[in-house]
């Protein structure tokens, strides 16, 4: 980040702005994640909570968001930080109360943010007590969960052997036995959340039911977690579920690398599951009036069952199935053909009249900053704000945070803690869950406590809000330019897209609109200097001007360059437009 500069003292909004409200809120958005175990502590026990949050809404407004999904807030042994959910209906109590989340709503709605809740379809706790009534088989909770008694074991007869060979998200079995049934549940992730059973129509109601009741509180609509998990293949007439082959990518048996996930991933009904909430949402919205309430999936399948979730010629699905491309297809080395490649396989895919949407980080990734580094924090959000849809960022992106080490001693996520002290780091997600930067001070200005629940990064006196707010060419500020760009010229919003790799390490972006000023991005994502020549995006004219760069850019707003031949330094990005 280039700190030297003068004062930032706000950002002028240049005439190219419009009015550009063509299109239903959601469709252009800019999403926001909010980690809130790391966000804002507001009562100095080291963790964060709902009432930090709406303390900091209105920083939520002034870099552009239009909406916050929040990560888990719903009542929790915390096993898995909130994705092991034992209440459904109420507020985990370290983050506060049912009041607290309605004061967050109200706050949210006069600032001008909307805020969509994680749903967490695929399981609950073990503490949950739906599924200690299906431990005790209670009436109508027999099948609330996944059960099955096993086989027995040849070689001790006083052990029962799991229903097949599937292995947890987490390592190990996705099979745990429980003497009070004598019969063992299933959980695709950790042992403490067993899986619902979803040919049970008593599950599938009792998901609406939750829907319904976080819409009547005022809720914008969810983000809905772990979505290709939700069926498995049923047992055949003799009650035998099948075992999964062997993937061949590891020789370690206790992998989730181990198999191939052919029988508990991606199964068919899970598209109907998702076309069932969008029903739920559609509804509610008829029924109850006001904006668009919106279905963000979760799902890292292939790119032909993400476009099945957008719906079909019949029935609507998910308004955004994430597209985690960014994340899982593109590194520090990837070239600029990758990028065009990556980008444009998501747009060609898309059925007719659906909406792209771009995530560049979340809290199950490392940072970009750390995946990509830090030299490309500017050029990935640039990329980000001139991709058409919907942009999703994680908190902390803006400002460049970059990922923490964490010693084995201070390691929380239980992903890591099924490892061991040796290979820990390679899975763990602590890093990018870090607490929030905003200042200089004490713990970074997230809590005023002793100690906070994972360490804070230790760049926090140079990397945080406060800081970054002061120079103009600061990483929050071009993020911030680059987001008012996207939210007010008409070309951003509705116009046509162009991407092309103009050689190995220089990519073109051009959004084009009839009757409106076109744009371009370019970017440099190679180590040496580039001569480019942007006559491949057939719209540029010969003479551009500097509407924004990137901190490795020697160039200011208003520079003026000949698009015919120019020079890009490594990592330089810009955005430009024909001069008037």
């Amino acid at each position: 980040m280039n700190l030297i500069g003068v004062v930032f003292l706000g950002l002028a909004v240049p005439s190219i702005f419009v009015n550009a409200a063509t299109k239903d809120w959601w469709e252009t958005a800019s999403i926001y994640q909010i980690y809130p175990r790391s966000f804002k502590d507001s009562n100095g026990d080291g963790i964060g909570d709902l009432k930090g949050i709406t303390e900091m809404l209105p920083y939520l407004k002034e870099i552009g968001v239009d909406v916050t999904w929040l990560s888990p807030i719903f009542k929790s042994p915390m096993a898995d930080f909130g994705y092991d959910i034992s209440d459904f209906f109420d507020i985990q109590p370290e983050y506060g109360t049912l009041q607290d989340f309605d004061n967050l709503i109200a706050r949210a709605k006069e600032v001008g943010v909307k805020v969509l809740l994680d749903l967490v379809p695929n399981h609950s706790s073990d503490e949950n007590e739906w599924f200690i009534k299906s431990l005790n088989k209670e009436q109508g909770y027999e099948s609330f969960y996944v059960w099955h008694p096993g086989y027995p074991d040849p070689k001790n007869s006083t052990n029962r052997l799991p229903p097949s060979n599937w292995i947890s998200e987490f390592r190990f079995s996705a099979w745990t036995w429980r003497e009070e049934r004598q019969e063992f549940y299933l959980h695709q992730f950790l042992y403490k959340q067993p899986d619902f059973n979803y040919r049970n129509p008593a599950v599938v109601q009792q998901m609406k039911d939750i829907m319904t009741f976080w819409l009547k509180r005022g809720i914008d609509g969810f983000r809905i977690d772990a979505v290709p998990h939700l069926f498995e293949v049923e047992p055949d007439r003799d009650g035998v579920y099948p075992d999964e082959p062997l993937s061949g990518e590891t020789d370690d048996p206790n992998s989730y690398n181990y198999l191939k996930h052919i029988y508990t991933f991606d199964q068919p009904e899970t598209i109907d599951m998702v076309y069932q909430w969008r029903q739920v949402v559609d509804d509610f919205q008829k029924q109850n009036g006001g904006d668009t309430r919106i279905l963000l999936t979760e799902a890292y399948s292939p790119l032909n069952v993400l476009m099945q979730y957008y719906g079909n010629a019949t029935m609507n699905g998910s308004h955004i199935p994430f597209n985690f491309h960014l994340i899982t297809e593109l590194n520090e080395t990837s070239k600029a053909p990758d990028f065009e490649r990556v980008i444009n396989e998501w747009m060609n895919a898309m059925p007719a009249g659906r909406t792209a949407n771009w995530v560049l980080g979340n809290h199950d990734q490392r940072r970009v900053a750390s995946r990509y580094g830090v030299e490309k924090i500017d050029l990935l959000n640039m990329l980000l704000m001139i991709l058409p849809g919907v942009a999703v960022n994680y908190n902390g992106e803006e400002i460049g945070m970059t990922d923490v080490w964490i010693s084995w001693n201070d390691t929380v996520d239980p992903e890591a803690c099924n490892t061991d002290p040796e290979h820990y780091e390679a899975v763990s997600r602590d890093v990018a869950r870090t607490p929030f930067q905003w200042d200089d001070g004490t713990d970074a200005g997230f809590s005023t406590g002793s100690h906070t629940w994972l360490p804070i990064g230790l760049n926090y006196k140079q990397v945080n809000v406060e800081t970054e707010r002061k120079y103009v060419r600061s990483y929050l500020n071009t993020y911030k330019r680059a987001k008012e760009l996207r939210h007010n010229t008409k070309t951003f919003q509705d116009g046509d897209f162009k991407m092309v790799a103009i050689n190995e390490n220089v990519f073109g972006i051009e959004r084009s609109l009839q009757n409106q000023d076109t744009f371009v991005m370019v970017a440099n994502v190679g180590s040496r200097l580039e001569r480019v020549n942007l006559g491949s995006l057939e719209n540029s004219l010969d003479v551009m001007e500097v509407v924004l760069s990137s901190d490795k850019s020697p160039r200011r707003i208003g520079d003026v360059i000949r698009a015919s031949e120019f020079i890009l330094l490594p990592n330089e990005a810009l955005y430009l437009r024909p001069k008037a």
